[in-house]
């Protein structure tokens, strides 16, 4: 998801985010609170990691909002 947006943008870099915030929704392989993030930068190998969130649907939103930013903002760091 991160690779396509990329690649139909002018952007140097994109974060993608998905999971299942809950309150219904979970499965045993995908439960309630799961986050996956991706961030892919012009002429560099994308990275994704997975967290599991606690507490509500607007917990987790806002959660998984911090943690795509600080992602972000980690790999600008980078250069």
């Amino acid at each position: 998801m991160a690779s396509g947006a990329l690649a139909r943008s002018r952007a140097q870099v994109v974060v993608a985010v998905t999971g299942i915030a809950g309150p219904t929704g979970g499965t045993k392989e995908k439960p309630v609170g799961m986050v996956c993030f991706a961030w892919s930068r012009k002429g560099r190998v994308p990275e994704s990691f997975t967290r599991r969130f606690s507490g509500g649907r607007e917990s987790v939103r806002r959660q998984s909002v911090i943690a795509a930013l600080q992602g972000l903002l980690e790999r600008l760091e980078e250069g």
